[in-house]
C-alpha cells in the first residue's frame, strides 16, 4: 500500500492476483487494526497508509485523476498561467478545466488570483509538497481511460468557436 497510496478498491482488484472477496477481507482487517485509512473522495473509496494526513489524502485522490494531474504538471512547468493557456495546452474544454480547478482550489493545491481587469491567474499553492506527492502517484490504465473518455465527450459537446 505504501507504493499505491490513494488506490481505490477496483484498481486494487485489477492490479492484484486475488479475488475481490479476499481483498475485502484483508482490507477490512487492516482497517480494523488501524493499519490502513479509508476515505471517500468524489464518489470513490481510496485507501492510504497511516502516514498521510487528511489534506495529503485528498491531494493523492485528485492526482489519481489524469486531468487534475496534468493541470498540476502544467502549472509546475509554466506557472503562473491563465486558464485559457492551460485548457488549450492540455486540449480540454474550459468546463472540464473548471471542474478540476474547483477541486484543486478547494484542497489548496492551486490558487486563483484576479487582476484589476478580472483576469484569472493560476499558481500552485505549495509547489514543494505538491511535487513530492505527485511523484508517488501512478494512475491505472482504467483511470486514464475514464479521464480521456470524459475529455472526448466534453470536446463533442463544446460549442464550435464560430457559434459563440
Amino acid at each position: 500500500m505504501q507504493n499505491n497510496a490513494g488506490i481505490h478498491f477496483n484498481e486494487l482488484v485489477r492490479t492484484s492476483d486475488f479475488a475481490p472477496g479476499q481483498i475485502q477481507y484483508h482490507v477490512r482487517r487492516l482497517l480494523d487494526q488501524d493499519e490502513l485509512v479509508r476515505c471517500e473522495f468524489y464518489g470513490r473509496t481510496h485507501y492510504y497508509p497511516l502516514e498521510y494526513d487528511e489534506r495529503e489524502r485528498a491531494m493523492l485522490a485528485l492526482f489519481r485523476r489524469e486531468t487534475a494531474r496534468e493541470v498540476v504538471v502544467y502549472l509546475i512547468e509554466h506557472e503562473p498561467a491563465s486558464p485559457v493557456a492551460v485548457a488549450d495546452s492540455l486540449g480540454i474544454a474550459r468546463s472540464t478545466l473548471e471542474y478540476h480547478l474547483d477541486r484543486l482550489v478547494e484542497h489548496a493545491i492551486v490558487e486563483k488570483s484576479y487582476d484589476e481587469r478580472n483576469r484569472v491567474t493560476l499558481v500552485l499553492a505549495n509547489p514543494e509538497s505538491t511535487g513530492r506527492l505527485l511523484s508517488t502517484v501512478e494512475p491505472s490504465v482504467p483511470d486514464r481511460f475514464v479521464d480521456r473518455f470524459t475529455r472526448l465527450v466534453d470536446g463533442l459537446l463544446e460549442e464550435p468557436p464560430e457559434s459563440r
